[in-house]
């Protein structure tokens, strides 16, 4: 079974067996508006905890996605390229950005759960 836990910068994390997938939260894309652009990182890439990843850029702004843990990429969601729009659609689902082999699960157990993450966004 899966487990998702969120950031603070508003990313999510998905945890399958030591493969994370990442995206930006349901709050994330309203705050971004009509996301136009995604940059992707390349597999093989290796990033830390709170790495820069990721870009999307929305009609607002452009802005930084981070690696909520440290590993290697193993894969983008390339979908995003033709179709950017799949991140307002479904952020949380078919519009995530990367997966990686987890370097560290103690990482994944120092984010927010669902309701922390709910807390948190009701002091924003």
């Amino acid at each position: 079974m899966s487990e998702v836990r969120f950031t603070d910068q508003h990313e999510w994390v998905r945890l399958d067996g030591d493969e994370a997938t990442i995206g930006i939260t349901k709050y994330a894309a309203e705050q971004l508006g009509d996301v136009v652009y995604v940059e992707l990182p390349e597999a093989g890439r290796k990033v830390g905890a709170g790495g820069e990843a990721a870009v999307v850029e929305s009609v607002k702004a452009a802005s930084e996605v981070y690696a909520p843990v440290g590993g290697e990429v193993t894969g983008s969601n390339t979908a995003l390229s033709d179709d950017p729009a799949k991140v307002n659609a479904d952020p949380e689902g078919d519009g995530w950005f990367f997966k990686l082999k987890l370097a560290d699960k103690s990482e994944f157990s120092k984010l927010m759960s669902a309701d922390q993450y709910r807390e948190f966004l009701k002091g924003l």
